[in-house]
């Protein structure tokens, strides 16, 4: 059976994050496999011209609103409901973000369809659509089989590759107009956290430091590492919580996902709670002074040493080689 599948893009003050690039990939895979067609429903301000970057979609569902420069949570269900049933969906993807989160569960209230939230993986076997959701914070991962491949999925940021989303030409245009619809939510404005700090998720190089780094003295070290490789540093939970540094750089189910080239690991032990934020790493090389420190297990490259005694080599030998020493 053919799947013709909904993505809800989210975009925000002109730009769409990565969130929805990952969704477009996962359906356009699923939508090759199978035969069908993937729809792409982006609305608010701006849509008209964000939806022409939306290459993966076969169709851009554009619901333009100049008024919104947030689309009302109302206006978007009963968007995606016509949707669902003009173009016979059997998937929907929504994002488990603060933009997108409790659309899912309303949609599933008014369109029949069954959903599954903290998705973080979509795989097809012996016929039947499997998906697997993370739940208690990765704790327990659930395998659900879809009847009829049917559902509506809120994808985790992070689990799926945003490149096979980006892809370089243009989806049919299909305006679409606003439901009229009664709503007791209004968008008044948007506050945003103060600038300063960097985007952890979007960095293609993390040096990420743990209780080996010792003390907070020790953090301009991974730093200058960080520099050098062209990277930004980032923590499991325990160097947050003592303050050494801020949340925005905090990896794991209660962090950010992140997806980096090279995720260099020094002084983490690797739990599960870390490993679920960082799974999505191309290359992960640990340093730990524990031989049977868990992040060995899915380590591509590691050492058995103090990280502190291995970081001004490792800048040192980088520097070399690029010739900046």
């Amino acid at each position: 059976m053919s799947a013709s599948i909904i993505v809800l893009v989210e975009h925000l003050k002109g730009n769409i994050p990565e969130i929805s690039y990952e969704m477009l990939g996962v359906a356009r895979k699923i939508a090759d496999a199978s035969g069908g067609k993937v729809y792409a429903l982006i609305a608010g301000k701006g849509s008209s011209a964000l939806a022409t970057g939306l290459g993966a979609a076969d169709v851009a569902l554009v619901l333009e609103d100049s008024s919104a420069d947030v689309m009302n949570d109302d206006v978007l269900i009963e968007a995606l409901k016509q949707a669902i049933n003009e173009k016979q969906a059997t998937l929907v993807l929504v994002g488990c973000t603060n933009i997108s989160f409790g659309i899912g569960t309303r949609l599933a209230l008014r369109s029949g369809m069954p959903f599954i939230n903290w998705v973080k993986d979509i795989k097809t076997t012996e016929g039947e659509m499997v998906v697997t959701s993370a739940l208690f914070g990765g704790k327990v991962l659930s395998d659900i089989v879809l009847k009829d491949k049917k559902g509506i999925l809120g994808i985790l940021s992070g689990v799926f590759p945003p490149d096979a989303g980006k892809i370089a030409k243009q989806p049919s245009i299909e305006h679409i107009a606003k439901p009229e619809i009664k709503s007791k939510i209004t968008f008044r404005s948007l506050m945003e956290p103060k600038a300063g700090d960097i985007d952890i998720s979007r960095m293609d190089v993390l040096v990420s430091v743990g209780r080996g780094i010792q003390s907070p003295d020790n953090i301009p070290l991974a730093e200058e590492l960080a520099n050098a490789l062209g990277g930004a540093v980032s923590s499991s939970r325990p160097v947050v919580d003592q303050g050494w540094l801020p949340l925005t750089r905090q990896v794991g189910k209660s962090g950010m996902n992140v997806s980096p080239e090279l995720y260099l690991a020094l002084g983490i032990s690797g739990a599960p709670e870390h490993y679920e934020g960082m799974k999505g790493a191309k290359l992960v090389v640990a340093i730990n002074t524990d031989p049977k420190a868990p992040i060995f297990d899915f380590a591509h490259y590691g050492a058995v040493v103090d990280c502190l005694e291995i970081i001004e080599l490792l800048k040192e030998e980088i520097q070399k080689r690029k010739g900046t020493q």
